[in-house]
């Protein structure tokens, strides 16, 4: 086999170490976000448009289906395990919405007529002030819980309206890992990351 000099040198020349650098969600926000995700206790989020892609899938008889991501999902198990209270909250009477949330182990709303009420029970029953609320939503039906919590987020891709109001638009896309987004800031701000890479993170065995 014919081998030249130069690809010698190259297959023998030593490689350079590798540089590891640890994945940290704070690096990429601001500080001040950073601070109101160490006050949030309580995370409400709407469905379509966040936790969604925003589309609306129908069978021929009236079925409606959604495509959520397990990334996202993951990261609210890992809220609900880290002492997070994590609730759904949709105006649509959506019964896809109710069984996600159930299998993730979360407090969920549907038909919610006013979600600012909704939101604003849940803060009082565990005890909570607004300031101490997170909440992420996609459009003109969230902007009331939008405007008062003490953390508000929006996916890049929100209307708008919504996205120019909000303390913070994720980098991700809805439905697109945007929400894991706002978890792994959450855990990283509340110092839980080492606990979740140490491997004390699922021992309920959680689908996601």
């Amino acid at each position: 086999m014919f081998t030249t000099c130069c690809e010698h040198a190259w297959f023998n020349a030593p490689m350079p170490p590798e540089t590891h650098v640890p994945y940290d969600p704070l690096s990429t926000i601001a500080p001040e976000i950073a601070e109101r995700a160490r006050q949030v206790r309580l995370v409400c989020l709407d469905v379509d448009g966040t936790l969604t892609d925003g589309r609306l899938y129908f069978d021929s008889e009236g079925n409606e289906s959604k495509s959520f991501s397990v990334l996202d999902g993951q990261g609210l198990v890992q809220l609900r395990r880290f002492g997070f209270h994590v609730a759904l909250i949709t105006a649509r009477h959506s019964l896809v919405a109710q069984k996600r949330g159930a299998d993730l182990g979360l407090e969920t709303h549907i038909g919610v007529a006013d979600k600012l009420e909704c939101m604003d029970a849940l803060i009082a029953r565990h005890g909570l002030d607004r300031s101490q609320a997170c909440f992420v939503g996609d459009d003109l039906p969230d902007l009331d819980c939008l405007r008062v919590v003490g953390l508000s987020v929006a996916p890049s891709n929100a209307h708008p309206w919504v996205a120019e109001l909000v303390h913070w638009r994720t980098r991700g896309r809805a439905g697109e890992g945007a929400v894991r987004e706002v978890c792994d800031v959450l855990l990283a701000a509340h110092g839980h990351v080492p606990a979740i890479l140490a491997g004390h993170a699922s021992r309920d065995g959680r689908r996601a």
